[in-house]
């Protein structure tokens, strides 16, 4: 399966999906890891990891409160 991330607003509504499709989970992970700060700066608040179309985890790009 091909690995991308779900861009989403705090609200929920989409934001958009990467740009880039993975070929692992790791691959993934390291492209979010190296771009969260560009997209917080598109006002990303939440991503959602996915493997194909199933859905594989959640997380907020918000700063903890």
């Amino acid at each position: 399966m091909a690995w991308n991330w779900r861009l989403e607003k705090a609200d929920g509504r989409p934001a958009g999906v990467s740009e880039e499709t993975f070929s692992t989970q790791a691959d993934a992970e390291s492209w979010l890891g190296e771009n969260w700060r560009g997209l917080r700066a598109d006002e990303v608040d939440k991503v959602t990891l996915l493997d194909g179309e199933d859905v594989v985890y959640g997380m907020s790009l918000l700063d903890p409160e």
